[in-house]
């Protein structure tokens, strides 16, 4: 089961022929196709549709989640009905089920958030801004928990835009670690298991990690990896 992962497309009106062309062979090396958030600049209905565009022709399953940029217009669900449109599974706490041949990837997707990794961590105390940020995360943690119990697949991919751990955002200014992902999102996936785990969202940290529990976790964002995508082999 071959899965190809990238992150961090940043489409735009000026790129999103860069992004087909990055894409056009990625049928002849995987079987499926999983984007990690950061799917265009600015989450502009425009964008979306020359997104859809560009990945209509992908020709193999494709599934998503959204990222912060995805987000900044406040057009998240214009956005995932543009991708929808064309057959692009985008999750949002949810799973999907993907036949593969004989075989299942189950992806549970979702964007994730900040508060920062174990030693150096925000907490819901205090000010209710600040419980609102941590809130957040914990929402997403909960829903990657209850994602993979639900699951019933012969593979487990985990699908987010922020980062479950310190690992791979090694690199990135430490200063801004907290807003990089949250050790919560990989205690949730270490309460139930995975096979692999990728992410975007640090363009500038690291590529490989392993959570606490000892599942795989990949950064993949295209900054980072310096190509259209990553490989991976998930059933071997």
């Amino acid at each position: 089961m071959r899965v190809a992962a990238v992150g961090d497309l940043h489409v735009g009106t000026d790129s999103h022929e860069q992004a087909r062309e990055q894409l056009a062979d990625v049928r002849e090396h995987a079987d499926v196709l999983v984007v990690a958030g950061d799917l265009t600049q600015l989450g502009t209905h425009d964008e979306g549709k020359l997104l859809a565009d560009s990945l209509a022709d992908v020709g193999l399953p494709v599934v998503a989640v959204l990222g912060n940029h995805d987000h900044e217009s406040d057009a998240g669900d214009d956005l995932r009905a543009s991708m929808e449109e064309v057959g692009v599974t985008v999750l949002d706490g949810e799973n999907a089920t993907v036949p593969v041949g004989d075989r299942t990837l189950g992806v549970v997707g979702d964007t994730g958030f900040g508060g920062g990794f174990a030693g150096a961590s925000g907490s819901a105390f205090g000010e209710p801004e600040m419980k609102a940020f941590m809130r957040r995360t914990e929402c997403s943690a909960e829903r990657i928990e209850d994602g993979l119990r639900a699951l019933d697949s012969d593979v487990a991919l985990v699908l987010l835009h922020y980062s479950p751990v310190k690992d791979t955002v090694v690199g990135e200014r430490p200063e801004i670690f907290p807003f990089l992902g949250s050790f919560l999102l990989a205690r949730a996936i270490d309460a139930v298991g995975a096979d692999l785990v990728v992410h975007g969202h640090a363009h500038a940290g690291s590529e490989h990690g392993l959570t606490p529990g000892g599942v795989r976790v990949r950064n993949v964002a295209q900054p980072l990896i310096r190509r259209a995508y990553r490989v991976f082999r998930l059933d071997e």
